[in-house]
């Protein structure tokens, strides 16, 4: 529809040069620090066989050209308790004088082969001690703290290791003094097993960052293009109307294949509670149609969401494409608004 500019240069960050980020960079957290500037954490791997991501740290002082900070990434699995393990998909907001991440983790980290039509063919690698069972290698949501963005303290694990789960997106401030998050629980990728309905976007609290409440559904598949599960994408922006929520759709186009779709959609929920859903764009607000987001290494027609920021009134949106690089997309942030306001519930 035209509301968000594609920077230029997209993609701006790419893989390459260090070896641990050989072969992809994608789904970034993003905050600004004290000084304007903008950080960067970025998902990358050295290669897709096995699929071994870790995070590393970038900085910009304008939001657009970025330059690796340190020759080492600052979070690992090793760090998390297993050497042959993923860690992914990291989201960061500053609260209470620090910053928190939260991410995705699998203790043994897959081996895929990408098919250049849809979902890579992903089967479990061999590791020392590993069973090869995919219920010991279920995918569990951390968190971890940092005063610099650089050191990263793991504080705790959001779900238990017998429910996977990714797509854990902590909101940048307390409501009612409580951390919120929002989750999307699910059945396994490996082997689609079994889940009570389509995954949706549901929503928990938490006084201390280590014990949750109950889940409580926030966005239910609605659409088409939100057919085959839908998730959080970057951490809530507070404004006037509400708490922008901005989330991932996911369509299976060609069932055989495996092919499938990455949108973003958007809503509006209230400020003093995030479960009453105000407005709700019935379309995505971003779809693949650059040529980046289209063609990848890893899996085409992907858009994918992870950070943004504000500056100056401009929202400012960093997405994975294809899981292979980094874009930037640009709005103002009262145009965004005022679209998803124009579809109120």
């Amino acid at each position: 529809m035209g509301l968000f500019e594609r920077h230029p240069d997209n993609p701006i960050i790419r893989p390459g040069g260090l070896p641990w980020r050989r072969a992809v960079t994608f789904n970034p957290g993003v905050c600004l620090d004290d000084q304007g500037r903008t950080l960067l954490w970025e998902r990358t791997a050295p290669a897709l066989r096995p699929f071994q991501c870790v995070i590393g740290l970038q900085r910009s002082e304008d939001g657009v050209h970025f330059h690796q900070v340190g020759s080492e990434p600052v979070l690992t699995p090793a760090q998390l308790g297993s050497p042959h393990g993923s860690v992914q998909d990291p989201r960061v907001v500053r609260m209470d004088g620090r910053y928190l991440m939260t991410y995705a983790y699998r203790p043994y980290a897959w081996s895929s082969t990408p098919t250049g039509v849809g979902v890579p063919d992903s089967q479990q690698t061999a590791y020392p001690g590993f069973s090869g069972d995919d219920a010991e290698n279920q995918t569990r949501s951390g968190v971890a703290e940092s005063v610099d963005g650089r050191t990263w303290h793991h504080l705790a694990w959001v779900n238990e290791a017998t429910v996977d789960e990714r797509n854990v997106i902590l909101f940048p401030e307390r409501i009612d003094g409580a951390y919120v998050a929002l989750r999307r629980p699910s059945g396994m990728v490996s082997t689609q097993a079994a889940h009570a309905g389509t995954p949706g976007v549901q929503l928990s609290t938490s006084a201390d960052l280590r014990t949750w409440s109950p889940l409580r559904m926030v966005l239910p598949p609605a659409f088409l293009w939100e057919s085959n599960r839908l998730g959080g994408s970057t951490p809530p922006i507070r404004t006037a109307a509400g708490w922008l929520v901005f989330y991932h759709g996911v369509e299976t186009t060609d069932a055989a294949l495996r092919a499938v779709t990455y949108r973003m959609g958007a809503a509006l929920c209230a400020l003093d509670d995030p479960t009453r859903v105000l407005a709700r764009c019935p379309d995505p607000l971003l779809e693949p149609e650059a040529y980046y987001e289209r063609v990848g290494v890893y899996i085409p027609n992907v858009v994918f969401p992870t950070g943004a920021t504000v500056v100056d009134g401009v929202l400012r949106l960093y997405y994975g494409c294809c899981d292979t690089a980094i874009a930037l997309a640009t709005a103002p942030l009262d145009h965004v608004v005022d679209e998803v306001l124009r579809h109120a519930i």
